[in-house]
């Protein structure tokens, strides 16, 4: 078989999942009565925000044209993986680039190259992969191609004549691409004589099947259904029940062959044997593939069951749920205000947001989240929560993490951003100039990162500004733990380690905040912000009474019953939404306020 695996890059928002529905469409993968926007984008929250999350793979067929120097026409089989273009999302493209052997650098041609098109470049660079430089977008009337097409050549070093032009909305270009495919990306290895060796790239659970793992089959041909296959990460044993390739459905074959991606359904029903970057061999003794580098969590929320019965039910969907995204981590954690729960890791604040939603609309979980949080180190000892961390001012030993900025943007917009950056303690290390944009790169603290800092940087931008991080080290700080009392009651869950020439501030705008969310009670409320014995900040919540029968001063009586019933079903369901703090419920938005405020 005439094989290629390739995967497409680029920024968030060049066009990668457009792209993707053109090829599919040029290709006759998907007829044009099935044929959608973004179809790859199979998640509901991927349409309803218009980003791709998850890698998706999908086998074209493509036939090569017969032209002058060949007479016949040569069948193709194409796998291509479409990759997330945002930064939190950066593991999902590092696995996509383990299983192909090229990869389209898409740019553009209204924006140029931004963060994530050098960052994602330069992986698939260090990985040997070969790259198809292509600027998108060219049929829109403020296309700069010639922009683009020298940041390409300054950047990554391509010649002018190795760029290709193309639209993925109208399709032109699209034709040349796909022979640039063929002709351009080597042909994976297809050892098919040697052992059966898969690496997994990525998993998803299936209620008959078991864990369907995907795969790109490095060595030999898969076994036969039903013979045993093994892992050599977790030395766990299933058995083959299906194998076949996406399209992007599922379709069964009779195997897979070395140089093919595609899923194995293992039968295995626990979700935790089956691990992306594992090898699936057919016995134990062969050499594990390299896999993959293990990502570290960089920000850390608290995710509690709102009904304490349902902690079960939360415990399964996160197992579940770790298949599809094994970026995320969570471990069991106890809050005296919210319960037992699990503390979760993500790598950026997108990726936390993306996790809670995606763990409520596919698993149905009501949650509660804490405020976000990066890791700290006590003496060499991690700190994942604030409740960890003693109380008092004089902390010594405590390190926080500290990652490197590379930020995109205008020239215009040099001085908004390096003020907002310097607020948030940046050290300015460089800068580079490429045409009328600039790359400025930074040291800062990922605490100041995960508050507010992505949003402050589009505003101040005007939305242009685009950026990169990476973890560097961890240093020395002066930080306190602000603990915030309602009621005379210390709530654990809204505990947050901050820098402590910040700490009064802090302190100020978040009881500030939380008079404006929380529910009036029948009793004055004392709302109070405290660094160890010391009360920083203070706001009193009055008291209300607040009767859902009464209908201004007229009580709700006459007619049928069912008109009461209504309104007290309606304060129920919202009460369910309610923690309670000795004797003061605590709505989720109070919990939600620190990241905002």
């Amino acid at each position: 078989m005439n094989i290629r695996n390739f995967s497409i890059i680029a920024h968030i928002d060049h066009g990668k999942s457009t792209l993707a529905d053109r090829l599919l469409e040029i290709t006759g993968t998907v007829t044009g009565d099935k044929m959608k926007p973004q179809l790859l984008d199979s998640l509901a929250l991927e349409r309803e925000r218009g980003i791709t999350i998850k890698l998706a793979p999908v086998r074209l067929n493509y036939t090569l044209p017969p032209k002058e120097g060949r007479v016949n026409a040569i069948p193709y089989t194409l796998n291509l993986i479409d990759t997330p273009g945002h930064v939190d999302f950066s593991y999902e493209v590092s696995r996509a680039l383990a299983a192909v052997e090229g990869a389209v650098l898409l740019v553009d041609a209204t924006q140029g190259i931004q963060a994530q098109t050098l960052a994602h470049g330069l992986a698939a660079l260090e990985q040997n992969l070969l790259l198809i430089p292509v600027v998108n977008k060219i049929d829109l009337p403020n296309a700069d191609c010639e922009n683009a097409k020298k940041q390409l050549i300054d950047t990554f070093g391509f010649s002018e004549e190795e760029i290709l032009l193309v639209s993925g909305k109208t399709g032109q270009g699209v034709d040349k691409l796909l022979e640039a495919i063929v002709t351009k990306i080597p042909p994976p290895k297809q050892e098919k004589d040697k052992p059966f060796k898969a690496l997994i790239f990525d998993s998803f659970f299936d209620s008959f099947k078991g864990v369907v793992a995907q795969v790109r089959v490095m060595e030999g041909t898969t076994p036969k259904n039903q013979e045993p296959i093994v892992f050599l990460g977790t030395k766990a044993s299933g058995h083959v029940l299906e194998t076949g390739f996406f399209t992007p459905q599922l379709i069964a074959n009779s195997g897979l062959s070395a140089g093919e991606i595609g899923y194995i359904a293992t039968g295995i029903k626990e979700p935790d044997l089956v691990r992306v970057g594992d090898t699936i061999a057919a016995d134990f003794f062969p050499q594990p593939l390299p896999g993959y580098k293990e990502v570290k969590p960089m920000v850390f929320v608290g995710l509690f069951p709102i009904d304490a019965d349902e902690y079960f039910e939360l415990k399964e969907a996160l197992a579940k749920f770790r298949l599809t995204d094994p970026a995320f981590s969570y471990v069991p954690e106890h809050s005296q205000a919210l319960g037992a729960g699990f503390r979760c890791g993500f790598l950026g604040l997108l990726h936390a947001e993306v996790v809670q939603e995606r763990l409520s609309g596919e698993f149905n979980v009501d949650l509660l989240a804490t405020a976000p949080s990066v890791g700290y180190l006590l003496n060499d000892s991690p700190i994942t929560s604030p409740s960890d961390l003693a109380q008092g001012e004089n902390i010594k030993g405590l390190k926080e993490p500290w990652v490197k900025l590379r930020i995109f943007v205008p020239q215009t917009y040099i001085g908004p951003v390096m003020e907002l950056v310097q607020d948030k303690r940046g050290k300015f290390l460089d800068m580079q100039h490429f045409g009328v944009a600039v790359e400025m790169s930074y040291e800062m603290p990922l605490s100041e990162m995960v508050s507010n800092f992505y949003d402050r940087l589009k505003s101040v931008s005007s939305g242009f500004a685009s950026l990169d991080w990476e973890l560097l080290d961890y240093r020395e700080v002066d930080a306190v733990r602000v603990d915030i009392l309602v009621g005379g009651e210390k709530v654990d869950a809204l505990s947050t380690i901050v820098y402590r020439p910040k700490a009064e501030g802090f302190g100020r705008r978040m009881v500030e905040k939380l008079k404006e969310v929380l529910p009036r009670q029948n009793f004055v409320i004392a709302i109070q912000a405290a660094i160890g014995g010391t009360i920083i900040a203070r706001e009193t919540l009055s008291a209300f009474r607040k009767d859902v029968l009464m209908h201004g001063s007229k009580v709700v009586g006459g007619g049928d019953y069912s008109r009461k019933r209504k309104l007290l079903e309606k304060q129920k369901k919202g009460k369910k939404k309610m923690k309670m703090v000795g004797s003061v419920e605590i709505p989720q938005e109070a919990f939600l306020s620190i990241l905002k405020s």
